[in-house]
């Protein structure tokens, strides 16, 4: 008889636990249900804790994402990974977001006589607009490669370099020129210019790098800005993950045509590797693959990125 007695009180226990903690009712309601007195719930709710029948686990989102920053820091062999919330998997949002994270991730790192690179495009326009003022001295600021566009498509080329130069206190080294050309001797010829020579380098030496992942997509800012032919989309479609510079690289982070990467101007990709901090800012369903491939050809050495990001690329295989 005792242990029935026993066994009746134990199943109210949980029923009220249920009812409090997995579909929300207030003790009052509970005692109702059950037809007990509201105190009795009380002394339930808490009876259950301290016998371990309710067990609650609470998750800070930024100590979760310190522990998916130490992954993808392992896997990757990264310096670096800042891992950002987003309260959606939405492109414009987790451009926001990563922008300003990586806006105070630079505005940390930053020191007196710096070389600041960018590239271009919407992720880093994002970033660029939130970037807080910091007072240090002999910073130069250059862009790592061409950013004209062929159509009406801003590549956000001009605004990003000015704005990187205006946080820093510096007047900024521009690349007045497209992406691509039609012809390598073309590039030849334009990268023999002695001025634009000067700025190529200034590239090649500086410290810190800041890049981003355009997606293979016809939306593409890059696509978008008609730099290609159809044959240069075919190629494109059928092997690239993304690009980082303007160079189509594949999920092993390998260039997928030699051709167009001879057509491309500005910073190679293997020079990126040489870099204190090459940054990579970028994030989203459309820019997994690309990150993958960036992260697998060993470009970069920081990531910063977003939380749902983070998971997709801890789930594939190196």
């Amino acid at each position: 008889m005792a242990d029935e007695r026993a066994d009746e009180k134990l199943c109210k226990m949980i029923d009220a636990a249920r009812l409090y903690y997995e579909l929300n009712f207030n003790q009052e309601e509970i005692a109702q249900k059950l037809g007990v007195s509201r105190p009795t719930i009380s002394r339930f709710l808490q009876q259950a804790k301290d016998e371990g029948y309710v067990q609650i686990k609470i998750v800070h989102p930024h100590e979760n994402n310190h522990a998916l920053a130490e992954r993808i820091e392992s896997k990757f062999r990264l310096k670096k990974a800042v891992i950002v919330s987003v309260p959606q998997f939405e492109d414009n949002t987790v451009k926001k977001y990563i922008g300003k994270a990586a806006a105070n991730y630079l505005y940390d790192t930053v020191k007196n006589g710096d070389i600041i690179a960018t590239t271009w495009g919407t992720t880093l326009y994002q970033m660029a607009l939130q970037l807080n003022d910091k007072h240090v001295r002999d910073v130069k600021v250059v862009q790592l490669n061409g950013g004209v566009s062929h159509s009406e498509t801003n590549t956000y080329a001009y605004e990003i370099v000015h704005l990187f130069g205006k946080a820093f206190h510096t007047v900024p080294y521009f690349i007045p020129l497209p992406a691509l050309v039609d012809h390598p001797v073309v590039k030849q010829t334009i990268e023999s210019d002695r001025h634009i020579r000067n700025i190529l380098e200034l590239g090649k030496q500086s410290n810190i790098a800041i890049v981003t992942v355009g997606a293979p997509t016809d939306d593409s800012v890059l696509i978008r800005a008609n730099y290609f032919t159809d044959s240069d989309l075919d190629i494109i479609r059928a092997k690239a993950a993304g690009d980082i510079c303007s160079r189509y690289i594949d999920n092993a982070g390998v260039i997928c045509s030699e051709e167009l990467n001879q057509r491309t101007i500005g910073i190679n990709l293997e020079e990126l590797k040489r870099k204190e901090q090459s940054i990579l800012v970028a994030g989203g369903a459309k820019k997994v693959d690309g990150i993958y491939g960036a992260l697998r050809g060993g470009y970069t050495n920081v990531l910063i990125t977003d939380q749902f990001t983070a998971r997709y690329l801890l789930e594939r295989d190196l």
